[in-house]
Parts: structure tokens; C-alpha cells; sequence
């Protein structure tokens, strides 16, 4: 019996990995106006384009973090997710990629959850980095 159940424990572990695994964004900087001053500008959103979403997400938390300087919070938004998991660009405000010397390195972080606000489950997490400028 124990082995049984540590078996199906064992499927529902790699079952739901493999499924996070699949979970995709894509971004690119279009259309955001250069910026290298230190000061970002409150902007919209770039276009995201989502794979593999997890079964059952019906939103999705994205939140920009400058690697190069961790501890500035750039914000993000959630979004109610498409069928065709297409967020596009103007879905939320953030405050913009504008490093003062150089380029930095970027990273959304987009996490699929089951519902709106304050109990709602994580159902996966997704991450996409590019450098700003390019």
C-alpha cells in the first residue's frame, strides 16, 4: 500500500513539473522610448506573448526586477489571461527599464494563478530576460 501511494505521489510531482516547464513568456522593448537617465517614465506594459499556461489559471501577476539593481521596485500588473495568451501592450502601468550608466539586464517574472487578489493559488511561474538597452 505504501509503495502505491509514493508512486502516485511521485506521478502527480513530475506530472505537475513538467507542466511548469512548459509555462513560456516572450517579450521584446518595442515601441519604449529610450530612456538612460536614472529616472524612469511610468509607461505601459510591452506586449507579452504566454505558452504553456498551467491548467486553471485565469490571471497572471507579471513584475519587472533590474537585476543589475535588485531592490528597485519597478512594479507590474495583473492580467486577465487571453485563450490565445496574448497580453497586450498598454494592459497595465509600470515604471520603466531606464538604467543610468550602461546597459542592465531585466527580468519579468510572470506567475499564473487561479484567481484575482489575496488567497488566490500559484500556478506556475515564468521568467524572461533581455538587457536595456540592447
Amino acid at each position: 500500500m505504501f509503495k502505491v501511494i509514493a508512486l502516485s505521489l511521485l506521478v502527480m510531482t513530475l506530472s505537475t513539473i513538467s507542466n511548469a516547464s512548459e509555462f513560456k513568456i516572450q517579450f521584446d522593448w518595442s515601441g519604449l522610448k529610450l530612456c538612460t537617465s536614472g529616472k524612469p517614465n511610468r509607461v505601459s506594459n510591452p506586449q507579452f506573448v504566454i505558452s504553456g499556461l498551467p491548467k486553471g489559471t485565469e490571471y497572471v501577476q507579471f513584475k519587472l526586477v533590474d537585476r543589475d539593481v535588485p531592490g528597485y521596485n519597478h512594479g507590474g500588473g495583473t492580467v486577465k489571461i487571453s485563450a490565445d495568451g496574448k497580453v497586450p501592450s498598454d494592459a497595465f502601468k509600470y515604471k520603466s527599464p531606464c538604467p543610468p550608466n550602461g546597459s542592465h539586464k531585466y527580468q519579468w517574472t510572470a506567475t499564473a494563478k487561479n484567481k484575482k487578489g489575496w488567497g488566490a493559488k500559484k500556478l506556475g511561474i515564468a521568467k524572461a530576460t533581455r538587457k536595456y538597452p540592447e
